[in-house]
């Protein structure tokens, strides 16, 4: 009988003209965490779908606890104690969180008339949300709540589950430091207790604070396998991509001087910091990084910069013209595009097809008439594919079929088919792996070349620093510097965003 709690053997899927998985193998023993890394399209969801009974695989066999079983849904998933939690949340707004935590899991009383025992549900999912450290009622309306809040609300259903197995998807992609070493002490805890944890991240300082074993996949087959001790950073990227990345980050030389600031943010006040004032300016082909802690106002002000959310006062000028931008359409007509955090929600209509994103902000262009002619827009949508590598078999395709770093690519080809002056990045690598992080990278510093002014907001200190040319760091809705290159340190930029000088 096998010691481990799951053993996938030999799992094979395959689509038309694809293979999806081939003879992967990954197993998992009791309180073990086996870190499961690999690119975007590697095949690491399909091979977790196959784990939660949403597909069924074309050859291979499970076992838990050393029993050959048949997962044909999730509920005989979550019968052998196999829980979620995925980066694209599941949680439900209108709900309270007790409500969230034991949806369709309600404890009863009453006997025959099963009556669902509310003061047990709140007692216990307090007790839960304790746990993370989420100082919050039960009773609380999860839509109230911030999205790294949510999310902790999604880690603390899984573990009211009392799973074996926890498979993790990129659960801290939208927690801030704090909350992502209170969820890695969780985890911790958890395996001292004898719960197994699957763990899929491509922030690879956390699998090598977190993992006892490291399983890497390529191309739908097993690349590698680490051991504790021979966890390291290079090894890792090496197993994903199957080549060394010599040449990460490139940026402006620190000697080159200053270029003057074309698109400049004067007095801008969010409506979630009415009292503060920004003033801030980018120059063509610079990509001027916006750092802070969450809550700091950073998403904020992107979103007053493109006219998502009303401004309380300020003023935007371009080569020195004011520029008005009272709706998302002002900005995109004076060439002001903003990518958002949420790529799946507001970036991207996920049941269109690629060529509907791409061509949908200029739809005008594509039109006559009445009539939009299918054959241009096909024919924009093909070259951004190509332009940009999107890996996909057509833009015909759905864009919620797309890996993130796929599906980022479209948002930001639906606005190279324009000619953009200004690119607000809020997040621009969140959930991509490392491989897809390099192209996006590259494609940033194409734009720069082509003279486009730059903002990028990251919570990633390695992405910021690396990607930067100057760096400004907000802190509860206010600037408190702006660093050049010769400046850059972590400490400099955490000084700056917890309100420092």
């Amino acid at each position: 009988m096998s010691s481990h709690l799951l053993d996938m053997k030999g799992i094979g899927k395959r689509y038309p003209g694809v293979i999806a998985l081939e003879a992967v193998d990954l197993s998992v023993g009791a309180g073990e965490v086996v870190a499961l890394i690999g690119e975007n399209g590697a095949g690491k969801s399909t091979l977790m779908k196959i784990l939660g009974g949403v597909i069924t695989p074309d050859a291979g066999a499970i076992s838990v606890s050393g029993r050959v079983v048949e997962i044909d849904s999730p509920a005989d998933a979550r019968a052998l104690g196999i829980e979620f939690i995925h980066q694209e949340l599941s949680v439900l707004d209108n709900l309270d969180l007790a409500a969230n935590l034991f949806l369709n899991r309600e404890p009863v009383r009453g006997g025959l008339l099963k009556l669902i025992d509310s003061r047990r549900i709140y007692s216990e999912a307090d007790a839960h949300l304790r746990r993370l450290g989420l100082n919050l009622s039960s009773r609380t309306i999860l839509g109230e709540l911030a999205l790294a809040q949510r999310q902790l609300v999604e880690i603390a259903r899984a573990l009211a589950a009392g799973a074996r197995l926890i498979i993790m998807d990129e659960p801290t992609s939208s927690l801030t430091l704090a909350e992502t070493e209170r969820l890695l002490d969780i985890i911790r805890e958890l395996k001292a207790q004898g719960v197994s944890v699957i763990y899929i991240s491509h922030r690879l300082d956390e699998v090598r604070a977190i993992a006892d074993r490291v399983v890497a996949l390529r191309d739908g087959r097993n690349a590698g396998e680490l051991q504790r001790d021979e966890i390291e950073h290079a090894r890792l990227v090496k197993m994903m991509v199957g080549r060394d990345l010599q040449e990460f980050y490139h940026h402006a030389p620190e000697n080159k001087p200053p270029r003057p600031e074309w698109f400049q943010v004067r007095g801008l006040r969010t409506a979630r910091y009415p009292h503060h004032e920004v003033s801030f300016g980018v120059a063509r082909g610079e990509v001027l990084g916006l750092a802070g802690l969450v809550g700091a106002g950073r998403s904020e002000l992107a979103r007053a910069i493109f006219g998502v959310d009303p401004r309380a006062d300020g003023e935007m000028l371009m080569g020195g013209e004011s520029v008005r931008v009272e709706s998302p359409r002002n900005a995109i007509d004076a060439g002001i595009y903003l990518i958002p955090e949420d790529r799946r929600g507001a970036g991207l209509v996920v049941d269109f097809t690629i060529r509907e994103n791409i061509t949908l902000p200029g739809l005008k262009d594509y039109s006559r008439a009445t009539w939009i002619e299918s054959k241009r827009e096909t024919a924009r949508a093909v070259q951004m594919c190509g332009a940009l590598k999107i890996k996909t078999p057509s833009p015909e395709s759905r864009a919620a079929t797309l890996s993130g770093g796929n599906q980022q690519k479209v948002v930001l080809g639906k606005w190279l088919a324009l000619e953009p002056k200004v690119i607000i990045f809020d997040e621009p690598t969140r959930g991509i792996d490392v491989g897809a992080k390099a192209e996006i990278y590259a494609l940033m510093r194409d734009l720069a070349a082509r003279g486009v002014a730059m903002i990028a907001v990251s919570s990633d200190m390695e992405e910021v620093l690396g990607i930067s040319d100057r760096i400004a760091v907000m802190h509860e809705g206010r600037l408190t510097g702006i660093l050049n290159r010769e400046s850059f340190s972590e400490e400099a930029v955490m000084r700056l965003a917890t309100g420092g000088g």
